[in-house]
């Protein structure tokens, strides 16, 4: 078995700590070769997975009017959820830039496929299904990031609507939706942070030995 050095567990909390959700404001419109697609999706399908069911799969989105269609549904549920917020957070909130369907060379539909058969270690936590397909987000989130390609998720959707769009399986359900693409520069800091939409925790409040 392959043991890794101090040095490569460096990188590692580097690519962490540097990857960023990118915002449409920051693509450029360079296409993104083939081999750095695929090693993304490389990524994705060798993350953990409950009983070994890689229950992933992933619909990838260049059609002009599909993103049309797509940012019409965003540009829809962003009006419906600018209302749960009030006063100085709502005139954050619309000024904020939420996605990059249409900036993006691509997007990344993200799907869970349930299994037709018993999953070791679901009957309990039916949800760890949907937990595995999380984890194949973030390893293409890492591989991105990697490569210096932006991915931004845009979770402002109604699911079921983008399933007709995309013409997805009943049984399959929407978990994320990606917007990938070399960028002009990514943020220091997280770009919500910046806006002081929101702080970062500290680290010491989150975390207990044995119990709360």
């Amino acid at each position: 078995m392959k043991e890794f050095t101090e040095s490569d567990s460096d990188v590692l909390q580097e690519i962490i700590l540097q990857r960023r959700d990118v915002r449409g404001n920051r693509f450029l419109d360079r296409p993104i070769p083939k081999e750095a697609l695929d090693k993304i999706l490389f990524a994705a399908v060798h993350a953990p997975s409950v009983g070994f069911s890689q229950p992933w799969e992933f619909v990838i989105v260049r059609d002009p009017q599909k993103k049309s269609a797509i940012k019409a549904n965003f540009s829809t549920a962003k009006k419906q959820e600018q209302q749960e917020f009030q006063g100085e957070k709502q005139s954050q909130y619309q000024k904020l830039k939420l996605e990059g369907i249409h900036e993006a060379p691509l997007n990344i539909a993200v799907f869970y496929k349930p299994s037709e058969h018993p999953v070791l270690g679901q009957s309990k936590m039916q949800e760890v299904g949907l937990y595995s397909v999380v984890c194949a987000v973030q390893n293409m989130w890492l591989m991105a990031r990697a490569l210096n390609i932006g991915l931004g998720w845009v979770s402002i959707l109604d699911p079921a609507e983008v399933k007709t769009i995309l013409n997805a399986p009943e049984e399959n359900q929407l978990v994320a939706y990606l917007c990938l693409g070399y960028v002009d520069y990514f943020y220091q800091n997280p770009e919500l942070e910046r806006r002081n939409w929101q702080q970062r925790k500290d680290f010491s409040s989150l975390v207990f030995e044995d119990s709360y």
